[in-house]
């Protein structure tokens, strides 16, 4: 019932920016942690960024000063900025949001599918 809807990918040149977001929907009481990994071709998932409640972010050592996460809690969305992209930035950039459905139900976690982002040389 819960879904996770990325968009704002695509292509761009070296040094150029795209903005993603991820809104939540559906049944939802809460929301802890929301962020995103990303996984380029024959390579494991990464972390890239997590923004929590409070507003304490997270950031991979490979996109500090480059890419910025925030959050707008009315609207269960996250974003992330990211600027000066590098084509090792290519990868599915995946949401993901720590939730609970109810105010009885545990934190777990819920993943978007997806968004493509190519970054060209």
């Amino acid at each position: 019932q819960v879904q996770l809807v990325e968009s704002g990918g695509g292509l761009v040149q070296a040094g150029g920016s795209l903005r993603l977001s991820c809104t939540a929907s559906g049944s939802i009481f809460s929301i802890n942690d929301m962020g995103w990994y990303r996984q380029a071709p024959g390579k494991q998932r990464d972390f890239v960024a997590t923004i929590y409640s409070g507003g304490s972010t997270n950031y991979a050592d490979s996109v500090k000063g480059r890419f910025t996460i925030s959050r707008d809690n009315a609207k269960n969305t996250v974003y992330l900025q990211m600027n000066g992209l590098k084509p090792d930035d290519t990868a599915v950039y995946l949401c993901f949001a720590g939730l609970q459905e109810g105010r009885s139900s545990a934190y777990r976690p819920y993943w978007g599918q997806g968004t493509q982002v190519t970054v060209s040389s």
